[in-house]
This record gives structure tokens, sequence and C-alpha cells, in this order.
């Protein structure tokens, strides 16, 4: 029997949803208090996972809970670019 890979998860700020890693977009809040998109999800700072979906997006920025989550102010920039990866993943499927 060959062993399975486990799919690391993480829960959506927004929607308290269960996701594997790769359906989840990570944003980070570097030492520097510095709020950015982390893609790739290596970058080193306080993390929030937020679902590759559009209402959850939304979610978040109405319920501010990235700002919440990352104790910092999360400029609208930050969403405007979740909203794009998340369109530009949805092309190219």
């Amino acid at each position: 029997m060959a062993l399975q890979k486990k799919i690391p998860l993480r829960k959506c700020v927004a929607t308290g949803e269960m996701y594997p890693k790769k359906e989840m977009t990570r944003v980070v809040r570097s030492k520097e208090g510095e709020v950015t998109v982390d893609p790739t999800g290596k970058k080193s700072g306080r993390g929030a996972y937020v679902s590759k979906t559009e209402e959850a997006i939304d979610l978040a920025k109405k319920r501010k809970v990235l700002d919440k989550q990352l104790e910092a102010q999360v400029p609208d920039s930050i969403y405007d670019e979740l909203l794009r990866l998340v369109k530009r993943e949805q092309l190219s499927k």
C-alpha cells in the first residue's frame, strides 16, 4: 500500500472553511508592518489565508478580517491584487 502524501490544509479567514494550501492565497505582514500578497506562500512574517474566490475576498474586505488577523491596516490595493490573481487564475483554467 502506497502512503498518501498529506495535503496541507489552511483555514480561510473570510469563510472559515478549510482548503488545501494550493487553493488559497496568502497575505503577509512583515516585521516592518508592510502588508503584501504572497503568491508563493514562502515570505516571512505573519500570514493569513484567503480562498481564491471573489466572494471570499469581498467578505474579507467588508468584515476587515485581514486587518484583524494581521493586526495591521490592509490597503484596498491588496484586495484589488487578490481579485486580479483570482481572475487571472480563472482565465487560465
